[in-house]
């Protein structure tokens, strides 16, 4: 059988290959002439994207945001004593623990976080485990929470005058 004579398959990935070294022989000699007649400061040589979709911060976080605050402690993380082994990284920011960081342990699936990575993850109204998406709130404290939000978000007020209002 033997290999065919021509392949088009190589000829492709070639002429790929030289049109982006061409491009980029141009940019040189731009920035070159650019460099060269003291024009440089037009040039954006060193172009920082930004990540606008990891980098924005609500302004003021939701309410559902602070009242889960209140219902998961903040301590330290030399503090933590778990049957086993502590972890050893944030799963939000792959940072290691160290001793006197504040962390939030969730107690419904028992696992840990930082403070500041768990806050933020709760800012863009996050309810659930990172990990696990084991809701923060333990059942036992989901009807009190359901009630402070409901009584929070001003709703409440509003549903009892419309229930109260006689003919409906």
């Amino acid at each position: 059988m033997g290999f065919p004579v021509g392949y088009t398959e190589v000829f492709l990935p070639k002429l790929f290959v030289h049109t982006l070294w061409f491009l980029g022989f141009i940019r040189y000699v731009i920035v070159a002439l650019f460099s060269s007649l003291g024009l440089s400061d037009f040039l954006e040589t060193d172009t920082v994207w930004q990540d606008t979709r990891t980098r924005t911060r609500p302004e003021s976080p939701p309410v559902s945001a602070l009242l889960i605050r209140e219902i998961l402690p903040v301590i330290k993380f030399d503090e933590l004593v778990v049957m086993g082994d502590p972890p050893e990284s944030c799963a939000v920011c792959l940072y290691e623990f160290e001793g006197g960081e504040e962390i939030r342990w969730l107690r419904n699936c028992r696992h840990v976080f930082h403070r500041a990575c768990l806050d933020r993850w709760m800012d863009h109204d996050q309810k659930t485990c990172p990990l696990c998406r084991t809701p923060f709130v333990p059942d036992e404290l989901q009807e009190e929470f359901n009630q402070r939000l409901w009584a929070a978000s001003g709703v409440g007020d509003l549903h009892s005058e419309y229930i109260s209002v006689p003919g409906l």
